[in-house]
């Protein structure tokens, strides 16, 4: 299973949006600040995971939500407060 997922800063206006296999992991990593894209806007909390079969399926939502409609929708979550969790289909 591969894995979209957006976090966005605390501190900062940001939302990054990747793909991993392994979500917490990932998320480790950018909070402890081994990713220099996304070093300057610590801390992050984790707003959004969608589930995909493959890395293709996952490679296409990711280049959906970087978009800007898809900034869009993730900022409605982010501003709701909300923790979407989707599957691809």
């Amino acid at each position: 299973m591969y894995y979209v997922y957006a976090i966005s800063s605390l501190e900062r206006n940001y939302i990054y949006v990747g793909l991993s296999d392994n979500v917490d992991r990932r998320f480790s990593e950018h909070n402890e600040g081994r990713n220099k894209t996304t070093r300057p806007y610590l801390p992050f909390r984790l707003i959004y995971i969608e589930e995909c079969e493959t890395r293709e399926a996952a490679r296409k939502i990711e280049k959906y939500y970087k978009s800007g409609i898809g900034k869009e929708k993730l900022k409605i979550i982010r501003d709701n407060q909300g923790h979407d969790s989707n599957s691809c289909t």
